[in-house]
């Protein structure tokens, strides 16, 4: 039974498998065959860049009359322009181009694929370059180069160098940025084959590529301790007066409140904006020592290991970014928790304020209790007044049907009975009154 006679499995797939299986191979490397040129360069780009990058390498491949791709570009892309292969990768932050070329050469550094491209599409590229390097594989066939050969060929500068691939190939560098802009690699095939070739070459540029990513957070570190200097003093003051108020102060507590927040805030915005540069650099960083430790090298005599010369370099520069990001966490705690405290201290005062205003709103009721039972009295005694008053101007009348009927007297027999009545027509209206209100 061969593999045509199975039956196709009938699962339900899950939407993300090929996209996941694909994923293992979105960063591949070509075999390369010693001598052969390599030019590398990397273009810092923001995301909403994707569309630019990919019409320019359309561009590119329009030029050399290269087939173009068929379906959408994923994150990479491989294409032959005449002499060259041209390796087109996609990042979160950054684009990468290696157009590789293999002929024969003397002088490694002397020309580069890049000489082959359209000087107005290098001109036009979208993003900003961040590496360009020249990378040489010369084959064993060629003379071996003495230190002084090696001096001469990266101009005076200190070299670094090793033995890469388990002692298959060495590699040296300056890692540094020659007049022409490019910075220089050179790779010597011992026992390479082209996979290893290709494989080593692609390390040796993701090493460039990445540490340089990796240092793009030094400065920014460096510019945001000096805001988290100036934000530590200013917290540290605002704790000192904090701890200067008295309880009852609550008009100067109220204008530390405001001031703290408006630097907890300042803070949380200079972490907003250098948060992310900070952990890219630690996850570029950690991509780099994967790949050094990827390259198994082995000490050249008299000369500095890539991984020694990065440890040394590197590594201080990721832990500043590290160290600083951690810094201003601890600084928003910081400012969090005597927000904290300040709001409860002032809280607290305006809870005492309530309550003295509570305490007088009271003072003031049961006074006002007593002026309406004053009142009330006094209105008892006007109305009856007035009532007693019609009561006897009824009697006088009368007087003229009833001669013997004394009005004096009548009047004062009057008296208790208009003064209880008036007194529980006024309680009954205001009892109407207090439930009219309760409703």
């Amino acid at each position: 039974m061969t593999s045509d006679d199975k039956n196709t499995v009938q699962f339900q797939l899950h939407p993300l498998r090929h996209a996941v299986t694909d994923e293992l191979h979105t960063r591949t490397f070509e075999p390369l065959c010693a001598p052969a040129r390599v030019a590398h360069f990397t273009a810092v780009c923001r995301e909403n860049d994707n569309a630019h990058h990919e019409r320019h390498l359309l561009r590119l491949l329009e030029y050399f009359d290269a087939p173009l791709p068929e379906q959408p570009l994923g994150q990479h892309y491989f294409a032959d322009l005449d002499s060259l292969r041209l390796r087109w990768e996609r990042h979160t932050e950054f684009v990468t181009y290696s157009l590789s070329c293999e002929q024969p050469f003397t002088d490694p550094f002397a020309q580069s694929p890049l000489d082959d491209l359209p000087a107005d599409w290098l001109r036009e590229l979208p993003g900003e370059v961040i590496t360009v390097v020249l990378l040489a594989l010369e084959s064993r066939d060629m003379p071996q180069r003495t230190p002084e050969d090696l001096a001469e060929l990266f101009h005076g500068n200190p070299v670094i160098g090793a033995e890469v691939a388990g002692g298959a190939g060495k590699a040296w560098s300056d890692l540094r940025i020659q007049n022409d802009n490019y910075g220089y690699v050179l790779v010597r095939d011992e026992c390479l084959s082209p996979l290893q070739a290709g494989r080593l070459v692609k390390r040796v540029l993701e090493i460039n590529t990445y540490r340089a990513m990796a240092l793009l957070g030094l400065p920014v570190a460096r510019e945001t301790a000096a805001m988290l200097n100036l934000a530590d003093q200013r917290l540290t003051e605002v704790a000192r007066s904090m701890a200067r108020i008295r309880t009852t102060e609550a008009l100067s507590e109220r204008n530390l409140l405001v001031e703290l927040t408006q630097l907890a805030t300042e803070i949380e915005a200079i972490s907003a904006q250098s948060s992310y540069r900070f952990e890219a650099s630690r996850a570029y960083s950690a991509v780099v020592e994967q790949r050094l430790a990827q390259l198994r090298e082995q000490r050249i005599e008299g000369l500095q290991t890539f991984t020694e010369f990065l440890n040394a370099r590197l590594a201080p520069a990721v832990a500043t970014c590290v160290s600083v990001n951690e810094r201003q966490l601890r600084l928003a705690e910081r400012a969090a928790r005597l927000t904290a405290l300040l709001r409860a201290r002032v809280e607290v005062s305006l809870q005492e304020q309530n309550r003295a205003v509570l305490d007088s709103m009271d003072r003031r009721a049961r006074l006002q209790l007593r002026l309406q039972e004053t009142v009330e009295g006094l209105s008892v005694i006007a109305i009856s007044y007035y009532g007693l008053s019609l009561i006897a101007y009824i009697l006088k009348g009368l007087t003229h049907y009833w001669p013997q009927l004394d009005p004096t007297l009548g009047v004062g027999i009057a008296v208790p009975f208009v003064v209880v009545l008036t007194w529980l027509l006024l309680q009954h209206t205001k009892r109407r009154l207090q439930e009219g209100h309760d409703d």
